[in-house]
């Protein structure tokens, strides 16, 4: 029997090399581009066999000499704030690779799908009930306005040149190995005050969280679809305000540590996020990880590595 290839873009990032992982894990040969430069064994160490460093076009796919089964696109920018301070690079970082690697699947590769993770940016502000994929689309920020016109260019190209497409609307994916955004900002801001740690907005905010083995496995799940072009949401399909998360963040640290908020809205930052995933549990996929066991995960790993 063959084994089956795929390619990771942005393999070096959080969500890429975690999906790179799980598909070495499954018996797939994994072939890696984009910007990181990795010694052999630390890509090795993520089941990638093949790493090409550079930016994500038609050639440096083809530089790994491989056609795919599967493409997974992990390349991009994931920061809404950095699409505010810089919109042209969000664009290029987020539309711009996107179509590079649509152009290699219609003259490389056309049989093979893309699984692309895009954003629950897309939905923009929402009533404090479960998001539908069939609801509205209205971002409140650049990055969310790029993932949408991201995922137009991947419908187009289905509909246009018949490729086979996947894409998972992800809500907040945390894990161990993330240096940026909430639970590492968080982790750094109660390790440097004594008693009180203050956050933006009221905490009353809400998101779903899913934990990145989860998201991996999903993205594999997706990678078996046999639908032309198809839309869903990644997430737990549990609501969690952000003083609850934080809350239980600030006890892996110790007693006697509180959480504050000092009322202000970000820029882009909607008030409340829930996906209703009946979709993708429709594929047999249920998220397997506890947010306790998920945050206490992403502390340990703070800790080992701060």
């Amino acid at each position: 029997m063959k084994e089956r290839s795929v390619i990771v873009t942005g393999a070096a990032g959080f969500v890429g090399r975690n999906a790179a992982e799980y598909f070495a894990d499954n018996g797939w040969h994994v072939s890696g581009v984009g910007i990181g430069d990795w010694g052999k064994k630390n890509f090795n160490d993520w089941g990638i066999h093949e790493w090409v460093e550079a930016e994500v076009s038609v050639e440096s796919l083809m530089d790994l000499g491989t056609i795919p089964d599967v493409i997974i696109h992990c390349a991009g920018s994931g920061s809404v704030s950095h699409s505010f301070s810089n919109p042209k690079e969000d664009f290029e970082m987020n539309v711009s690779s996107l179509l590079q690697v649509l152009e290699f699947m219609r003259l490389k590769c056309p049989n093979a799908r893309l699984v692309f993770p895009s954003s629950a940016a897309v939905y923009g502000k929402k009533a404090d009930a479960p998001i539908k994929e069939e609801d509205s689309l209205d971002p409140v920020s650049p990055y969310g306005y790029h993932k949408v016109i991201a995922e137009k260019l991947c419908e187009s190209y289905s509909k246009l040149f018949d490729l086979n497409i996947s894409i998972i609307r992800f809500f907040s994916i945390y894990g161990p190995g993330l240096r940026k955004q909430l639970l590492w900002d968080a982790c750094e801001k109660i390790r440097n005050s004594s008693s009180k740690s203050e956050f933006f907005g009221t905490g009353r905010e809400t998101r779903d969280w899913i934990y990145i083995k989860d998201a991996a496995d999903l993205i594999c799940r997706m990678s078996e679809s046999k639908n032309k072009f198809e839309i869903i949401n990644g997430g737990s399909g549990k609501r969690v305000e952000i003083k609850e998360l934080l809350e239980i963040l600030a006890k892996q640290f110790g007693e006697g540590i509180r959480i504050t908020f000092n009322g202000q809205e970000r820029g882009g930052d909607p008030e409340y996020y829930l996906a209703d995933v009946s979709k993708a549990k429709e594929l047999g996929w249920q998220p397997e990880t506890y947010l306790e066991d998920g945050v206490k995960a992403c502390v340990i790993f703070y800790k080992e590595n701060r």
